[in-house]
């Protein structure tokens, strides 16, 4: 092995030290870490399973400070050890340990740059679950059918992540595809992750339903909001909220045709609508509903601040439902994010859900 590459690795060591001293500056690790050992004393105390909620908010919340903590740890205690062994077997000329020391520096740098990564996600929903919501635009068959493209491929995107993911409500096409689905994606910075979603996506191909085989362009709307948990506080009037039952539609066996176990929730100052009919009971689809409602009102409110802080932002792009994000120009396998530039080739790793490279841009980008 030659000299440079030993200094190469020697750098990248002092590298990966100071990316963990400056995150631990910019995470408030001490903070952290005090935090960490209250709430670890808090979730050993027999008490706590007396309260149920209370008990899944201290779980959470000591996952949420392990995260940063022990990472942090296991870096630092990474770097210490993997230098000193480092230069014990460069001096030794030990070129086999050298390779084996080597990768666990990637590992590390790997951990590192996935908490530099979560730098990005300043808003405070961002590590919740989240719902997403898929509705064809104008265009018959055509647009449903990309709809359901759309539908395939956030639901594969979560399950590449590792997400749960269920599906609220669907609607199928006349003929093929859907005309508007609701999903929930649960895991860690669900929402963080898919928050730069919302907008129009565009499609361009020759379309497999006309028979001249003409190009056609569709739209689709997606819609991405958070789930809201009891802790923040978002204030509903029941006398505000007209509630309809209906015979759930699509899949699920014969029961789940013959009952109204379906639940749509209209908030009637707002025109907001949620429906839920992914379960057999009326009561646990109307549980779901509600919080789909409170995760909507929040996101709406909290879109009316961004607006009220953006209006005067010369040039800001609209971040509203009319706003196109992206174009899938499928007979070219072309996929280009509007508002990043990011464009890509590999048209089947989007659609199976390879989401990341787009994610990645318009979060480093703040769109």
């Amino acid at each position: 092995m030659e000299a440079e590459q030993l200094n190469q690795i020697a750098n990248r060591f002092d590298d990966l030290g100071q990316r963990a001293e400056e995150l631990k500056r910019y995470l408030d690790y001490p903070t952290k870490v005090d935090r960490l050992e209250e709430v670890v004393r808090m979730s050993e105390d027999p008490e706590l399973w007396n309260d149920p909620k209370k008990a899944q908010e201290v779980g959470r919340e000591k996952k949420a400070l392990e995260d940063v903590v022990v990472v942090l740890d296991d870096v630092t205690s990474g770097v210490n050890d993997g230098r000193e062994l480092f230069e014990m077997a460069r001096a030794e000329d030990d070129f086999d340990t050298v390779a084996a020391i080597e990768d666990d520096l990637v590992q590390l740098e790997e951990r590192i740059a996935k908490l530099e990564f979560r730098r990005m996600f300043n808003n405070p929903m961002d590590p919740n679950a989240c719902f997403i919501d898929i509705q064809s635009g104008a265009g018959g068959t055509e647009a449903q059918d990309w709809a359901g493209m759309l539908l395939r491929m956030y639901v594969r995107y979560g399950e590449r992540k590792g997400f749960t993911v269920e599906v609220m409500e669907e609607s199928e096409g006349e003929v093929a595809g859907i005309t508007s689905a609701t999903i929930k994606l649960t895991g860690d910075y669900a929402y963080g992750f898919l928050r730069t979603e919302t907008g129009v996506h565009r499609l361009v191909r020759v379309s497999p339903f006309d028979s001249n085989a003409r190009r056609h362009t569709s739209f689709c709307s997606v819609f991405v909001y958070p789930e809201v948990d009891d802790s923040f506080e978002i204030e509903i009037n029941p006398a505000d909220v007209r509630t309809d039952t209906y015979r759930a539609s699509g899949a699920g066996g014969q029961h789940i045709n013959k009952t109204d176990s379906a639940v749509r929730l209209t908030h009637m100052p707002t025109g907001i609508v949620v429906q839920c009919q992914n379960d057999r009971s009326q009561h646990r689809n109307r549980d779901e509903a509600w919080s789909m409602l409170r995760a909507k009102l929040y996101e709406l409110e909290l879109r009316k601040r961004m607006e009220a802080q953006q209006q005067l932002e010369a040039g800001k792009s609209d971040i509203g439902w009319g706003h196109q994000i992206r174009s899938y120009v499928f007979d070219q396998s072309r996929i280009k994010d509007l508002r990043t530039g990011y464009e890509v080739g590999n048209l089947k790793g989007v659609m199976d859900g390879d989401l990341d490279g787009f994610i990645e841009a318009s979060l480093k980008q703040g769109v």
